[in-house]
């Protein structure tokens, strides 16, 4: 066959043609403070988060190691009736009775084993070495600052994977069950972005409920599929006081429409609606760090072309509100890793207080 008759640039042309709906262009703080409540309920829509059921979290502790300077527990809550959602606890030791830390959720991305790799817990060669090339111990940095940390198995992933990918070979450990989920969650009206969005906030009801917790420094920190989740979840969650998204802020068209990326990228009709940089202008006015690598293929095909002018609207958002010097924007010499240079001292200056 020598020539194909593709469907790519039909479709691309159609995107770089159209403006999202609820496109963040505002010239006023009144202006954006409208928006983003109408943004945020067309979002919540979107993510099919009116589908899910809430559950008591049932919490249930099942074991703890001690580690190099915290304690590892692993825990089970209930974020729907019939659904377990899987997390470590790292607890810095040194916490005394009655006192409060900030907590970090530490969401993970893909090839993590789930929980493991942001946890630290490089049980086998393979995630070992992913560990190592990504940086991908980022829940472990985080503790060592002193914040409690949650490291959480999003649905699809670790002890959480569906029966497509079950197994305790290195490939089905570091597999993911995003597109078993999203083929029987889109007929019905969800997706996978929504469900991690909705286990997320199920969680932080957990977390402020914690007597060791201070419930007005949470954070969210997370690297590629760990960025869209700490993205999507903290544009929609107010509780959440810092964020920190690595890998994965780039214009959808290039990084999404025209690469070959995870079914957990795509929700129906998102782009209709939302680019990148509407979604982080929701995270406004609160503390965010954007992590960027100059070498991140997935940053699309112009590089950081494709992701300055988003950065820039989201800069709008907050200089909107006067908070301009609470955005930032890492770019670093590199691939597709966690850099966590401006991200750990966000964790530092925004949740503990400290002078840097």
């Amino acid at each position: 066959m020598s020539k194909y008759y593709e469907s790519l640039a039909h479709f691309s042309a159609m995107m770089a043609n159209h403006e999202p709906a609820m496109r963040m262009n505002c010239k006023t703080a009144a202006e954006y403070k409208i928006w983003k409540k109408k943004a945020r309920n067309k979002l919540f829509s979107l993510l099919g988060l009116d589908r899910m059921t809430p559950s008591e979290p049932d919490p249930e502790l099942v074991s703890a190691e001690k580690m190099d300077g915290y304690t590892r527990e692993k825990w089970t809550i209930k974020t729907e009736p019939d659904v377990v959602m899987t997390f470590y606890r790292l607890v810095p030791d040194g916490l005394k009775e009655g006192e409060k830390r900030p907590a970090v959720i530490a969401a993970h991305g893909h090839g993590s084993c789930g929980k493991e790799a942001v946890a630290g817990n490089g049980f086998f060669p393979e995630l070992e070495e992913a560990i190592r090339i990504h940086n991908y111990d980022y829940g472990v940095q985080a503790v060592k600052k002193g914040a409690i940390v949650f490291c959480p198995d999003a649905r699809g992933f670790g002890e959480r994977r569906e029966i497509n990918v079950q197994g305790d070979h290195a490939g089905a450990r570091l597999s993911s069950s995003c597109y078993y989920l999203n083929f029987m969650a889109l007929p019905l009206g969800q997706c996978v972005t929504g469900m991690w969005v909705w286990d997320l906030m199920r969680l932080t009801d957990y977390i402020e409920a914690q007597d060791n917790v201070d419930p007005g420094k949470i954070g969210c920190i997370g690297l590629s599929g760990g960025g869209l989740q700490t993205l999507y979840f903290v544009a929609m969650e107010d509780r959440i006081a810092y964020a920190a998204c690595s890998g994965y802020f780039y214009g959808f068209r290039q990084a999404l429409l025209e690469l070959y990326n995870c079914s957990c990228n795509y929700v129906p009709h998102m782009w209709e609606n939302f680019d990148v940089g509407d979604l982080g202008s929701l995270i406004a006015p609160r503390p965010f760090v954007i992590e960027t690598g100059t070498v991140d293929p997935l940053n699309g095909k112009d590089g950081l072309d494709n992701v300055k002018p988003y950065v820039e609207q989201v800069r709008s958002a907050y200089r909107l509100l006067g908070c301009e010097d609470l955005l930032f924007h890492d770019i670093f010499e590199g691939p597709h890793m966690w850099h966590g240079t401006k991200s750990m001292e966000g964790i530092d200056r925004y949740l503990f207080g400290r002078e840097l």
